[in-house]
């Protein structure tokens, strides 16, 4: 596990999925990995089991430490690695095998999460990525997003965890097969939230979109060692307040998208002596109409250039968003040389 004293720095690449397993090819695989559209089986590399749009294939964002012994485990059904410092884990629940709702099984996953955390001594959630099938669907009365909404955060609630304030940077998004898949990044220190200010702080929406909000912060800054510092934006869509706009217009959504990440950038830049911008991202944008996949990228090439590196290394996922008026959605992170302001 980690040395005494010494802090391990996390790093990420995003690569191709024959460039991600020839990593392991002499049986050492790297810390780990979140696969896109990747095998399942990789035990290193949890995969969102979503269709991949992007016409290099399937990719993936492959992490590393660079000190510590990583050590595999699971705890209930939350399967991990980590070096003590820093913790990659995954939740696969196969819902039709489960005599439990929507809000009870998200909040038996969000407990075994926490208890995750609290045994492998990585106390601070830096990000969190939710894959529902069907998300959009009635749950019985109540969409099935807002079922999730439900347990995830009761979870929070009872594990002490900051719902509102303070919340990790996530999204959720709904696949098309599968398993309810939950992934999530960890470690020693907490990461300081941003919010857009263009938009109403997700944990604050209004009862119109639910009897529980949703939990997460709108993006998330953390220091990943060897002085640098890596921003985490959480799925970005075309919300302005809290209410969609442009319905039915996927340019306008995508263009409004770009808004929202310009806003949450700046203000994470007001945070950081670091600078992230809009073209240095690793993004993975969701569509929910795989024929709309051209236009969104049409947009973004237009407003950063086919050669912008969050152009050439955008992966492109069939996914429903939240809300069933959303078209597109864009989450990202990337990591920059730099320290958190005081």
């Amino acid at each position: 596990m980690r040395v005494q004293g010494e802090i391990s720095h996390l790093r990420v690449e995003r690569l191709s999925l024959s460039d991600s397993l020839a990593l392991a090819a002499n049986g050492n695989a790297p810390f780990a990995a979140l696969g896109y559209g990747t095998p399942h089986g990789v035990a290193w590399m949890p995969t969102v089991n979503a269709r991949v749009l992007s016409a290099h294939g399937a990719m993936a964002d492959v992490w590393h430490v660079n000190n510590g012994h990583v050590q595999s485990g699971t705890t209930g059904i939350a399967r991990w690695r980590s070096n003590g410092q820093w913790l990659l884990g995954a939740i696969d629940i196969d819902e039709s095998a489960e005599k439990q709702n929507l809000a009870e099984i998200a909040h038996s996953a969000y407990r075994d999460l926490f208890k995750t955390l609290d045994q492998a001594a990585t106390p601070h959630l830096l990000r969190i990525w939710n894959y529902l099938p069907q998300i959009n669907a009635d749950g019985g009365g109540l969409e099935r997003y807002r079922q999730f909404n439900l347990g995830r955060q009761e979870a929070f609630f009872e594990a002490g965890r900051a719902a509102f304030e303070g919340a990790p940077a996530a999204c959720a998004l709904g696949i098309h097969q599968g398993a309810l898949s939950i992934r999530f990044l960890a470690g020693q220190t907490a990461p300081v939230p941003v919010e857009n200010p263009r938009q109403v702080s997700a944990y604050r929406y209004p009862e119109t979109y639910g009897p529980r909000s949703p939990t997460f912060s709108r993006a998330a800054l953390a220091d990943v060692g060897n002085g640098d510092v890596a921003l985490f934006i959480s799925g970005t869509a075309s919300i302005v307040g809290h209410e969609t706009v442009h319905q039915g217009d996927v340019l306008e959504q995508t263009r409004e998208t770009l808004r929202n990440l310009e806003a949450v950038i700046a203000a994470a830049n007001s945070q950081v002596t670091a600078t992230f911008s809009l073209a240095m991202l690793d993004c993975v944008v969701y569509v929910r109409h795989p024929s709309d996949t051209d236009a969104v990228r049409s947009v973004l090439e237009n407003a950063l250039g086919a050669n912008a590196p969050m152009i050439r290394h955008a992966v492109y996922l069939e996914a429903d968003i939240c809300r069933s008026d959303l078209l597109v959605e864009i989450e990202a992170h990337a990591v920059a040389p730099g320290r958190l302001l005081a």
